[in-house]
């Protein structure tokens, strides 16, 4: 991520917070302030938002944008960790503020209590260097693709089922190391599946620790592109079976010009 401004030295306090990065030669004071610069924003505070959110708050990343226009309800609370009892009937946004704030104080946290669209996506995706898709429907998983894909932002992008996830990394408007094209969320999934093909979660269940095992994969991925380590899963679909405790790759790819 670029260099906004002149680099302030780390506090004695955010040393022992983040001493555990800081040891890591992979990371250390140089990719921990690619963190603390970095604006990130999480597309819902849900089942996956909520370790997405947690984590990258953990994690030391400067600013954090927050998409959701939902309310905290009981049945949320099974896998929606960042939530509590007591949030019950208040708008996930504001509960999830709270959650940042307990977490690390250091966080600058805006929040967008509305519905991403296709039209407004654009806007909403610009200021921030990355997004982190935790949405539950096709609809708003291909505005956000698209969207990124038009102003040029990495996306993490995760999806659930019932006790199965998945995980990738598109950046489209950028050339991979064969100097092709970087594949697209429309060339893993061209089409949306019919209306009411999958069943919501409301409908099929999910379990809950599925949630937070694809979410922290998703905040992975994202300190990965902050920081500049590892390979990100660009041009690969990493599925996960909780059931046969199973992970799998599959390749694609966007289609030769």
């Amino acid at each position: 991520m670029e260099n906004r401004a002149e680099e302030r030295p780390f506090s004695a306090e955010e040393v022992e917070r983040y001493a555990r990065h800081l040891v890591l030669p992979e990371i250390g004071g140089p990719g921990q302030h690619r963190l603390r610069r970095a604006r990130v924003l999480v597309i819902g505070a849900g089942g996956l938002g909520a370790p997405v959110i947690a984590y990258l708050a953990a994690a030391g990343v400067g600013r954090l944008g927050i998409i959701d226009d939902d309310i905290v309800s009981l049945s949320n609370l099974q896998r929606q960790v960042i939530h509590e009892t007591a949030s019950v009937g208040e708008a996930k946004v504001e509960s999830a503020r709270r959650a940042i704030s307990r977490i690390n104080p250091h966080v600058a946290v805006e929040l967008h209590a509305l519905r991403l669209t296709p039209e407004n996506a654009p806007g909403l995706i610009e200021p921030y260097d990355l997004v982190v898709d935790g949405s539950d429907n096709f609809a708003t998983r291909y505005a956000v693709a698209d969207a990124a894909e038009s102003v040029g932002r990495p996306l993490v992008t995760g999806a659930v089922g019932r006790f199965d996830g998945s995980v990738t990394v598109l950046m489209p408007y950028a050339l991979g190391a064969d100097g092709r094209p970087n594949p697209s969320y429309r060339d893993l999934f061209p089409e949306p599946p019919p209306a009411g093909l999958v069943p919501t979660c409301a409908e099929a269940g999910v379990l809950g620790a599925l949630t937070g095992v694809i979410g922290t994969l998703q905040a992975m991925e994202a300190i990965k592109l902050i920081t500049g380590i590892g390979e990100p899963l660009i041009g690969r679909l990493l599925l996960y079976d909780s059931l046969a405790a199973r992970f799998d790759i599959l390749r694609y790819r966007a289609p030769q010009a």
